[in-house]
């Protein structure tokens, strides 16, 4: 299982919502890329970037910061929030990142997932966020009349590179990761999954290597890093010395089901 570290920006700033509430934040750095070497420095293999501006307008904001993040590092990155089409997956892939997050635009428009998928395969990876089961989509503004299970299956012969589910209601509150419905959710699929939201300590990350066998193979998180509640040195060298395989069979076929 791999441990990815989440860069959410707004106004230029690293931040974290609660809840994704974008009136509720808290501001770590006024400099994001220092933050991303950071977490490079401290042994991380990936970093998870979200332009949070981008995801409630619809379009980029943070375009030009990102890419900057992208060449400070020599680690993965993989990005999301206000992608759309497919001019800005490749602008975003032809920058360096070595995947895109597609979101809202796979319940507003799943054609054009469908044909990212088909040009970018294995680049694009599924974000569904969830609140009680139900997909939430433009920056969490929205939420749909259908659970998440029922979306993941319309695209179980896409060419994804994964599924990043996360637990709206759990978000940057530090309340531990919703595992029995992303249980539920990796079970239905043959797409590998990344839990996301509610990580709070170390106790976490050992609860949902447990699950690693349902198909979960990372998880994303932010506030717990930041203040401090979670080690990512100590989380990586516990999770590393049961799935350091799995994580290099991951990245050389990132569609196999583990």
């Amino acid at each position: 299982m791999i441990i990815i570290p989440a860069i959410d920006l707004k106004d230029g700033k690293c931040v974290r919502l609660s809840q994704g509430r974008m009136d509720q934040e808290t501001i770590y750095s006024g400099n994001p890329v220092e933050v991303a070497k950071h977490w490079e420095s401290k042994g991380a293999e990936r970093l998870h970037v979200v332009d949070l501006n981008g995801a409630v307008t619809g379009k980029p904001f943070h375009s030009s910061l990102i890419k900057r993040m992208i060449q400070s590092v020599s680690i993965p990155v993989e990005v999301g929030g206000g992608i759309r089409n497919c001019e800005t997956i490749e602008d975003y892939l032809s920058s360096g990142a070595s995947w895109v997050i597609l979101g809202t635009m796979a319940l507003k428009n799943r054609s054009l997932l469908k044909e990212s998928c088909q040009q970018f395969p294995e680049k694009v990876i599924l974000g569904i966020d969830a609140k009680e089961g139900k997909v939430a989509v433009e920056g969490w503004k929205e939420v749909a009349s259908f659970e998440a299970i029922e979306l993941v299956k319309e695209f179980e012969g896409f060419s994804l590179s994964a599924i990043i589910f996360t637990d709206i209601e759990r978000d940057g509150m530090s309340t531990g990761l919703n595992r029995q419905m992303t249980r539920a959710l990796a079970r239905s699929t043959s797409i590998p999954v990344i839990a996301s939201g509610g990580v709070s300590q170390i106790e976490d990350i050992k609860k949902l290597m447990e699950l690693e066998s349902d198909g979960i193979i990372g998880v994303i998180t932010g506030r717990a890093l930041y203040a401090g509640s979670l080690d990512l040195e100590e989380a990586i060298r516990l999770t590393r010395g049961k799935s350091e395989i799995r994580i290099s069979n991951f990245e050389t076929n990132p569609n196999q089901k583990k």
